[in-house]
């Protein structure tokens, strides 16, 4: 069975019930719930749980026994610096690499898909990973 890492704006779009992505990324969990292994790692473990009180409440959002956890591996945060180091390359204006880079870093070491929103970064830094749009 394959994995895929769903990025934080999709769970994000389901806590929230956001209305114009929520039934969309929720229609895509389910779909990927069905056929695959979801993933969350701590960078989207961290960036969903901004909405959250207490912890209890995020693993009530993330519960394992639906989302894997898996650790960020060290070739992973080797290949997010060197796609931070492009994306500076062309322009761009952050100073500390961005959690997209770590999260398509993780998905192309491990082999794993990503189910996000913002598939355009993915693809440009990432392009041999599975990029799925809810």
């Amino acid at each position: 069975m394959s994995a895929v890492l769903v990025d934080s704006n999709v769970l994000l779009d389901v806590a929230t019930n956001d209305p114009v992505w929520g039934p969309r990324s929720a229609a895509a969990l389910a779909a990927f719930a069905e056929r695959s292994v979801l993933v969350v790692n701590p960078i989207i473990y961290a960036e969903v749980s901004i909405g959250f009180d207490r912890i209890e409440d995020v693993e009530a959002a993330l519960p394992a026994d639906i989302f894997r956890r898996e650790a960020l591996p060290f070739e992973a945060s080797f290949l997010a610096g060197k796609a931070f180091r492009a994306y500076r390359r062309r322009g761009g204006d952050k100073r500390s690499p961005l959690p997209d880079f770590f999260i398509g870093a993780h998905a192309a070491v491990a082999g794993h898909n990503v189910l996000t929103r913002d598939a355009a970064r993915y693809r440009t830094y990432f392009p041999k990973v599975g990029v799925v749009e809810p």
